[in-house]
């Protein structure tokens, strides 16, 4: 099932937050995205409603079900490698991220797995010299 860009990047915002700070509530998102409080509301609740997020009621922690970990743990694998390999090709570190944060999205699968075979046969190489 396809979800929409906005999604893939709430959940693996909340992955990284996760990966960070251990819990995660709709102010950390709120801070990490730069958005309005409103606007991640609803984003949490359309996540909750579509089974990719959990909240906890009392803490409001957020949690993602595996569901929701499997799309933020692709994005993220997606954007650490895209990013990493833009800037060993001199792209800047702030663009190099902005443009992975874009690239990652929409991106085909056996793209992605091109470059990622592509990117450990560089690591392989870099190992023998």
């Amino acid at each position: 099932m396809k979800i929409q860009e906005s999604a893939e990047n709430y959940l693996e915002s909340i992955y990284m937050i996760h990966k960070k700070k251990g819990n995660v509530r709709s102010i950390d998102i709120v801070n990490e995205l730069d958005l309005s409080k409103p606007s991640v509301s609803v984003a949490m609740k359309n996540l909750r409603e579509n089974g990719y997020i959990l909240m906890d009621s009392v803490t409001g922690f957020i949690s993602l079900t595996d569901k929701g970990k499997v799309i933020a743990e692709k994005m993220y694998e997606r954007h650490t490698l895209l990013s990493g390999l833009l800037i060993k090709l001199g792209v800047d570190p702030e663009t190099a991220v902005e443009d992975a944060c874009r690239m990652e999205h929409v991106i085909s699968a056996q793209t992605f797995e091109a470059l990622k075979k592509h990117a450990e046969h560089m690591e392989n190489f870099k190992e023998i010299q």
